[in-house]
């Protein structure tokens, strides 16, 4: 019995830090793309599915190549990765549309702004 209460209080509290990452990186996500040209995203529904796209490949890299995708938590390499994938969540999500030159400037100030805001949001 005690052992399906932990589970259960597990499971809540990565919903919780899902939800609250979730709304952190839209956060984030929309402070970025406002201070940086090439960037747009067009409605509240497209940021906040960029922000759930953006957390599900920062996911698939931290477990796929064992890399977070964090813009100053990694060097070169978590910067890089952060670029690419707010690059790639244009194709997942309608309204939302970056440049490859975006996507780079957008890493540097999504990891200057992720350092500003408590909570991690990628």
């Amino acid at each position: 019995m005690a052992n399906q209460f932990n589970s259960a209080r597990v499971q809540n509290f990565n919903i919780t830090h899902f939800i609250i990452r979730v709304v952190v990186g839209a956060v984030v996500l929309a402070i970025t793309a406002a201070l940086t040209r090439g960037f747009t995203i067009n409605g509240f529904w497209p940021l906040i599915t960029g922000a759930i796209v953006l957390a599900a490949l920062d996911y698939l890299a931290l477990k796929l190549l064992g890399v977070n995708a964090t813009p100053f938590g990694r060097g070169i390499t978590g910067f890089l990765l952060a670029a690419v994938i707010i690059y790639v969540t244009q194709f997942f999500v309608a309204g939302y549309a970056v440049t490859m030159t975006a996507s780079l400037i957008g890493a540097l100030i999504y990891g200057i702004v992720d350092a500003i805001i408590p909570g991690r949001a990628m």
